[in-house]
Parts: C-alpha cells; structure tokens; sequence
C-alpha cells in the first residue's frame, strides 16, 4: 500500500472519520451519527491502537493479514498494534456500525493489560472474521452501549476501571463467540484437519526436512491461507492437541517406523526429520515414547 494513514491515537482515528473522541485513550464512533465519508486518498490505514470493528452494512473490502474480506453485516474485526489494513469501497458504499478504538496505555495497570495476549484473535486475518448470530450482536451492542455510557459522563475515580472492565467483558465474550463460530461455521474450514494432516504426512516423506529443518506451525498455516494463531486452535478445536503437538505426534510416529531400520543410526534419522542436533530428536522421542530411540530399537 502506498498511502498509509498512521493512527497512533484514539484521536487519529476520530480524525479520518472527522470526528473527535471524548477520550483520549479509548472511544467508540457510530458511523451513523456521523455524515463525514473517511478521506478516501488513503488506501490503508496503519494503528498503534487496538481496534474492534462491528460492521453493519455490506459494500466494504478490507485487506489485512494477507487476504481480502467482504466485511459482510453483522461480523466483527480485531486489530492489534502494529497492523496494517487495505480499504477499499463500493460507490454507493453507505457506513453502518460501530468502531471501538482503544490506545494500549489504557489498560496500564489493569489485569486486562496482563490478558490480552490471550486473545488471539487480535492477530487473525480478516477473512477470520468473528461472524455474529442475532443475539450475539445484540449483547455485544449492549456492552457498546456500557462503554459508551461511561464515556459521556464526568471522568471520576471510577471511570477507567468501568471503561476497562467492560472491555475486558466485550472481550470475553467475543471468545466465547469463536468458540461457537469454530463448532457451527464448518463449511468454509471444511476437511482443514485433513488437508494439514495430508501436508504435514507429505512434508515428512520428502526432503524438505533435511533441506528447511522441522515442519512448524507457521508454515502450514500459511499454506492453508491461515494466520497461526486461527489455525491452531482450529487444530485444536477438532483435534484436541495443539498444532505444535499435532506435528509432533506425527513426527515421532514417523520416527518409530525409521527406527525400526537397522540400517540407519540415530543420527542419520535425526537429520532426516529435520533435526539439527541428534540428541534433540533422542530427548523428544524418549520424553513422548518414554524410551530412547536405541532403547525402542531393542525392546521391538
């Protein structure tokens, strides 16, 4: 993207929109109380803010983590610090929801600031979207609506803790909202687990250990068109072991079936699997088999 508009406050945001905050660490902007379109010389934006996005209307395109997405009605979108988003509208495009902006330096001192890094899906692709039931966007507008109460009062000794502490509540949900997403939304992961299994067993059975070390996570994730953090906890959603685990399980399986010839040492094995150093490869296996390779060898 070329023209990058930077938002490194709460306010820079309101300014693109031609809107101003009541806070200036943390503000929620409803698109239809203002008139004013984004400037649309910008072909993306760049934040140092967190963002939640609740979209109301269709006709919206954003360009993050890769990949494009129709930011349909009634989804969701996360941004963490540090990421860009591509823009880009229909003509007769017509903004319809909500945006929360949030600087980190509001949760300073907060046991929310000590938790956000669980949740993952700050760091999602937008094709990731959380996508909202009925009822689902009607308690997330309700904590909206808290926040958004909170900061039309007079600032008192309680408001940031109110601010935050809704936040975090807004947040909690949307996980559990993911979780629901991951069990009901199956067509468009279909078939994911097997397509990373048939991956994972055909990275294994060529020479791309040897050539670009042990398979990880990121790698499949990126081949299956996935940021990291969903495709794990698709993995294990489905599976019930993380991707790490997942991989690692396949590997030793392999391992096992590499032991049993004679003809090779444990070194030779070591490096076929993608380990740089043999005693690595002999401490994974005897800690998931609980023998060491030589010892599997004898004992079968």
């Amino acid at each position: 993207m070329k023209n990058v508009y930077q938002i490194k406050t709460v306010a820079d945001y309101f300014a693109w929109r031609s809107a101003k905050p009541e806070h200036p660490l943390v503000g929620i902007l409803d698109y239809e109380r203002t008139s004013a379109h984004p400037d649309r010389t910008f072909d993306g934006l760049q934040f140092d803010c967190y963002a939640v996005f609740v979209k109301m209307a269709k006709n919206c395109k954003l360009k993050y983590g890769g990949g494009t997405y129709d930011f349909d009605e009634g989804s969701m979108v996360f941004v963490g610090p540090g990421q860009q988003v591509g823009i880009s509208y229909d003509p007769d495009y017509i903004p319809k929801g909500y945006a929360l902006i949030f600087h980190p330096d509001l949760l300073l001192g907060s046991e929310l600031a000590q938790k956000m890094n669980e949740y993952n899906f700050f760091s999602y692709s937008v094709n990731e979207s959380l996508h909202l039931s009925n009822k689902e966007r009607g308690v997330v507008l309700s904590v909206f609506d808290k926040i958004q109460y909170e900061l039309e009062q007079n600032m008192d000794k309680h408001s940031k803790k109110l601010i935050v502490s809704n936040i975090e509540l807004l947040l909690d949900y949307c996980l559990r909202f993911y979780d629901r997403q991951f069990l009901t939304r199956e067509i468009p992961h279909q078939g994911t687990l097997q397509k990373f299994n048939s991956l994972l067993c055909d990275y294994l059975s060529s020479d791309k250990p040897q050539k670009h070390g042990l398979p990880s996570v990121a790698y499949f994730a990126d081949k299956l068109n996935l940021s990291s953090n969903y495709f794990g906890d698709l993995v294990k959603k489905e599976s019930g072991y993380s991707a790490q685990e997942y991989i690692q399980n396949k590997l030793i399986d392999v391992a096992k079936e590499k032991v049993f010839d004679p003809n090779k040492s444990v070194s030779e094995i070591a490096y076929e699997l993608g380990f740089k150093y043999p005693q690595h490869f002999s401490r994974l296996f005897k800690k998931r088999v609980g023998y060491s390779p030589n010892e599997f060898r004898t004992l079968n």
